[in-house]
């Protein structure tokens, strides 16, 4: 896999809304942060267009981030929130000048489609980290703030934390992959689907019934996805549903009974996903998951 070159001060960023509309005053914050790292930051032409829930038409975000990727100039290019939207666009973008000029692309939850994609197709690591949206204040005390700059700067080399219930131990070496539990179901037949193959696995999600991550968890084993990863790791799976008649399983014995049968290392509530504390990860990347006492993730 390709990495794209870390930042260093008065490199260009530019922020895009590819999925959900977003305003000024939600993306301010993250600009005067930004710009306190010494980076100067652009934003995209249509990103405040507002179409329905979209941030404009589907020409218009998709313009934004084909402009981002063309410009030479662009170091990286942050994704302002998630939603939905970024599948309508990603057939239509023209990679030439990104697979010439890589540059990192950063967000999570719908900017999984992007990851995905960008994995399969071209090599290139990409940023599953916090967004604009997410970003409040400038002060910088936050751990998922200040690990998104650490990935950008290239100062990230490994995270640990305390084992949680259900934790296979062992393990494991592999590239790693991932994103968005629901956005991997959807892009499940395409040409943005993810290859697992030898793989370590990240997935996360919120606000989902407990027996649609059963399905989804169905579906990714019934397609090949789970029996041949290197490990498995289970990120935040915050806000859970649960109908009138309780499911029966809490989200993680879920998964685990889904992979119950592999051998492979896996952990859970990894403190990265839709919750407060998101930490950044590079997607894409070999890394080392060692589980016992503690999860440790080591970035090679």
């Amino acid at each position: 896999m390709i990495t794209p070159p870390y930042l260093t001060k008065d490199d260009k960023i530019g922020i895009i809304a590819p999925a959900r509309c977003i305003n000024f005053d939600e993306v301010h914050p993250s600009i005067r942060v930004f710009q306190k790292w010494g980076l100067e930051v652009v934003l995209g032409t249509n990103i405040f267009r507002k179409c329905n829930q979209f941030a404009g038409k589907d020409e218009f975000r998709l313009a934004d981030l084909q402009q981002m990727l063309d410009d030479d100039s662009m170091r990286a290019i942050i994704c302002a929130r998630g939603g939905y939207g970024t599948v309508r666009i990603v057939d239509q973008i023209d990679w030439t000048a990104f697979r010439r000029n890589p540059k990192w692309i950063v967000g999570y939850s719908d900017a999984t489609v992007l990851h995905s994609h960008i994995h399969r197709h071209l090599g290139i690591e990409t940023l599953h980290a916090i967004m604009p949206i997410n970003i409040t204040g400038d002060d910088g005390a936050n751990d998922a703030l200040n690990t998104l700059k650490n990935a950008l700067f290239g100062k990230i080399k490994s995270y640990s934390y305390e084992v949680t219930p259900l934790a296979r131990p062992g393990e494991a070496e592999g590239i790693l992959t991932g994103g968005n539990l629901s956005i991997l179901y959807s892009l499940m037949g395409s040409d943005s689907e993810a290859d697992t193959t030898g793989k370590i696995l990240f997935i996360e999600d919120v606000d989902e019934y407990l027996y649609h991550i059963d399905r989804m968890m169905m579906n990714l084993k019934r397609a090949g996805k789970l029996d041949k990863l290197a490990g498995l790791i289970v990120g935040g799976m915050d806000r859970m549903n649960d109908n009138t008649i309780p499911y029966g399983r809490s989200v993680n014995e879920i998964i685990s009974d889904a992979v119950v049968e592999y051998n492979y290392p896996v952990c859970f509530d990894f403190p990265s996903g839709h919750g407060e504390n998101n930490l950044a990860l590079i997607l894409g990347r070999n890394v080392k998951l060692k589980v016992g006492e503690e999860v440790e993730l080591i970035f090679n």
